[in-house]
């Protein structure tokens, strides 16, 4: 049989949680094919542009590759972080008003009755003096 470790596991929220690999590589995918298809519309813009439009889509033609590489390989570096914020600052005006007497306790419990006694300081504690 399997012992459970008496370790406690961190709660996860569901906002924290990372997008699923098949996701993400398909985004990556996408906006890798979006790249070279701009990519391709500049070399077939090369032979169709007059004078200096022409150095635009080779320009296009030439830093897109790079470009789209770096974009498709940069999705999966990204470090998600942990915040509790929500609970750690709750509005003022969010929090409960203090309500009606406390529910009774149960039936099996015990409840004490007694009395607070303040305790009384003693003679000579600061310098010799009472107070």
């Amino acid at each position: 049989m399997k012992k459970q470790s008496a370790v406690p596991h961190d709660v996860h929220n569901i906002t924290d949680a990372p997008t699923a690999h098949t996701d993400e590589m398909r985004q990556r995918m996408i906006k890798y094919a979006v790249a070279m298809g701009i990519r391709m519309v500049c070399l077939v813009l090369i032979f169709v542009l007059p004078g200096w439009f022409k150095l635009i889509a080779v320009a296009g033609a030439v830093f897109l590759p790079w470009v789209a590489v770096i974009i498709a390989n940069g999705g999966s570096d990204t470090m998600n972080e942990h915040s509790n914020a929500l609970l750690d600052a709750a509005p003022l005006t969010e929090l409960p008003v203090a309500g009606p007497e406390p529910a009774a306790p149960p039936a099996d419990s015990e409840v004490l009755q007694g009395e607070i006694i303040q305790e009384e300081e003693k003679p000579g504690a600061n310098g010799g003096e009472p107070r």
